[in-house]
């Protein structure tokens, strides 16, 4: 019986890696936004000479979907699905306009978070071949 072996690199570890790390800040932006939700916050942030009030409640709802969003597509990921690459690369992009705007309200955080999506990014577009190559 004529096999055909396929060479998988190390290089397949980066989609895993890109997996649990959207799994972790899906599971991270869930609880924040179970949070915000609760706390019925308006965060005040001066920005220059103008002050800029953002409701906390609706970006609390806001990161509640994007959570979820990418619990499941994280999921799916790791169990090797194929539309998962794409679909995460546009919730990965999604959570990083999010935190964009959550920026002046939790700069730390936001900055971190936006730093490992563009890992995941580059993980999942450079990578992404090697993962179809293992399912």
């Amino acid at each position: 019986m004529w096999t055909m072996t396929r060479k998988v690199t190390a290089w397949a570890g980066w989609i895993w890696f890109a997996g649990l790390i959207m799994l972790s800040s899906g599971v991270f932006n869930l609880l924040s936004g179970i949070y915000a939700v609760g706390a019925r916050d308006v965060g005040v942030v001066e920005v220059g000479t103008q002050i800029l009030l953002l409701d906390v409640n609706s970006w609390g709802w806001v990161h509640i979907v994007v959570g979820a969003l990418l619990i499941l597509v994280a999921l799916c990921l790791i169990a090797g699905q194929a539309w998962a690459r794409i679909a995460a690369v546009v919730v990965v992009g999604l959570n990083m306009m999010t935190q964009f705007v959550y920026l002046p309200l939790t700069p730390w955080w936001s900055i971190v978070v936006i730093a490992l999506d563009m890992v995941v990014l580059w993980a999942l577009i450079v990578h992404g071949e090697e993962a179809e190559k293992v399912s």
